[in-house]
């Protein structure tokens, strides 16, 4: 009766958001605002804030790009990719029509801007399934013996058109990516290497080795194939002479026996993909689906191999004797019934993939024991109607805040959570290279979030939200049930921490009760990012703007003021 309680009351509040702006409270005192910006996007996948101070969106089942007014949520549509895929929406068509054949994980994915589209290089990248290829085969077009759902996957470079407000002129950099109904991945970045600008994507293993794809071949350990890989090509074609080749980089780190787009390997999932310089370095963190908890959280370098599906979450044995996937088909290979390999040993694993190419996550989400993983797979093993639940985040993006005007979240990783509902926020440590504290939980509500974007003054958040509450992959049968808001993106704008109104005078009272000497000395031991903000403290009379800015501003510098000051 308690449980059916707190859900009455988190839905009743979630049903207010959608139709008045709401006060939310964070685990820290922050107070936030939440108003809902769009409704009724066809499952937004990708939500991006462009320079022209519009959200970037892709609706990964209508096919759709839209630039929306995160203002007034005015919504224009820019490009209709409806007509560029060979297979319906199965989805939406009665059994007896779409025989059972199955919509793709995502569709229309990924999208990415130049950074300097509105200034010579009106770029846009997308990637987005187009071809099914069991779509003219009777019955579901899978192959019956559960070796897999075959899609392909396309990634084009268009121009936007200003003063249309349209994408045109298409280019394809590839169209070779394997896709599946199953561990797409999807997620597109623009970041340097060396100081130049590449384009960067996650393709998934395609579920080889679960559900429908229980008997195709896992290929993210092969480096020749791009499954369970993230893959980097150029912004613009080099002098290459193959007209795809032009796009992949000569400096990859698998191109001795031709061109090869592959720059990481050994992934699962990684629906999260972001670029931040934190701790001084510039890093490209991403956010992976384990498949029995262990969602992970890694730095992706060159040419380095993280483990999938050899070595699951941490190297700490817990998946010895095991597999990254099991099912009860007794024809199929193994002690697990599956195309994942058996992992006698993870530690052994390491050592034969070479401890200087191996990278482990720097965090790993719910990473169960070997006694806890051996009753699941066990009990899998035995049925297939056997549904055991685990515990799991299922990160579906990141983001690194590294703005200053929410306290205390500056150089934090924010991830989106489908399972549990909830955005999580996790703080890097000085260098950036780590995790420290706790996990914090924002936001909670029904809905699976699927991505986030920030405003360019970090006060406010903007969330994508599925159209429905339940799975879009082979790991949910039942019917979907909306969501509390299907198809939304919601704004949460930072009003305010609890006692952060007085924080700027008590900062500016600190400061200027300092002789010159040690003003100076203190501001020097400051990163130069935060002088211009100190100056303000020293100024005998300030405009509302610079009071303003002082709030952003004061309690994360007060605490630095408080430790450097000593």
């Amino acid at each position: 009766m308690y449980s059916k309680y707190l859900l009455f009351i988190c839905l009743f509040t979630w049903a207010r958001i959608t139709v008045v702006a709401q006060t939310i409270t964070g685990p820290q005192g922050e107070q936030f605002k939440a108003k809902v910006v769009a409704k009724g996007l066809s499952d937004p996948w990708e939500i991006t804030y462009g320079p022209d101070n519009h959200l970037w969106v892709t609706e990964a089942k209508g096919y759709r790009v839209s630039r929306i007014n995160p203002e007034n949520g005015k919504k224009t549509v820019i490009l209709d990719l409806g007509t560029e895929k060979n297979f319906p929406r199965y989805d939406k068509m009665p059994e007896e029509l779409s025989e059972g054949k199955p919509w793709p994980q995502g569709g229309l994915m990924g999208l990415a801007l130049h950074p300097q589209l509105l200034h010579g290089k009106p770029y846009v990248y997308l990637a987005y399934i187009y071809r099914f290829e069991g779509a003219d085969e009777k019955g579901e077009g899978c192959d019956t013996k559960y070796g897999g759902c075959f899609f392909k996957t396309k990634l084009v470079r268009y121009e936007y058109d200003l003063q249309q407000q349209k994408l045109h002129k298409p280019f394809v950099l590839c169209d070779s990516v394997p896709g599946s109904n199953d561990h797409n991945s999807g997620r597109l970045l623009i970041a340097p290497v060396d100081g130049k600008d590449y384009l960067f994507y996650t393709v998934g293993d395609m579920g080889a080795g679960q559900f429908k794809n229980a008997g195709r071949e896992n290929n993210a350990q092969n480096i020749n194939k791009y499954e369970g890989k993230i893959l980097r090509f150029n912004l613009e074609p080099d002098k290459d002479t193959g007209k795809l080749d032009r796009w992949i980089p000569d400096d990859n780190p698998f191109t001795a026996n031709g061109q090869n787009a592959v720059w990481s390997y050994g992934h699962r999932n990684a629906q999260g993909l972001a670029y931040a310089i934190a701790g001084n370095s510039g890093r490209i963190y991403t956010a992976e689906h384990g498949p029995f908890g262990d969602d992970e959280i890694n730095i992706i370098e060159k040419g380095k191999n993280y483990g999938h599906p050899l070595v699951i979450g941490y190297n700490d044995g817990n998946y010895n004797g095991l597999a990254a996937g099991v099912t009860s088909h007794q024809y199929l290979p193994g002690k697990w019934h599956t195309t994942y390999p058996f992992i006698q040993s993870e530690a052994a694993n390491v050592k034969a993939i070479g401890t200087e190419n191996y990278k482990d996550p720097i965090y790993s989400f719910y990473p169960a024991s070997n006694s806890v993983l051996t009753a699941l797979l066990t009990k899998s093993r035995q049925s297939e109607d056997a549904k055991p639940e685990w515990p799991a985040l299922a990160p579906s993006s990141i983001s690194v805040y590294t703005a200053s005007a929410i306290p205390g979240w500056q150089n934090s990783l924010l991830i989106t959570s489908l399972k549990e509902k909830r955005l999580v926020r996790l703080k890097l440590n000085a260098s950036g290279n780590g995790v420290t504290g706790d996990t914090l939980t924002y936001f909670k509500a029904p809905a699976r979030y699927r991505d986030l974007a920030f405003s360019p003054d970090g006060r406010s958040i903007y969330l994508a939200i599925d159209s429905a509450e339940t799975s879009s992959g082979p790991s949910e049968e039942s019917e979907e049930q909306q969501s509390q808001c299907s198809g939304c993106i919601i704004s949460y704008t930072y009003q305010a921490a609890a006692g952060e109104q007085h924080a700027w005078q008590e900062v500016r009272a600190l400061v200027q009760h300092m002789d010159r000497k040690k003003q100076r000395a203190v501001r020097t031991r400051l990163s130069p990012a935060q002088w211009p903000t100190f100056d303000l403290l020293l100024k005998p009379a300030l405009t509302p703007k610079e009071e303003k800015q002082l709030q952003q501003a004061a309690a994360e510098l007060l605490e630095e003021l408080k430790y450097k000051s000593q």
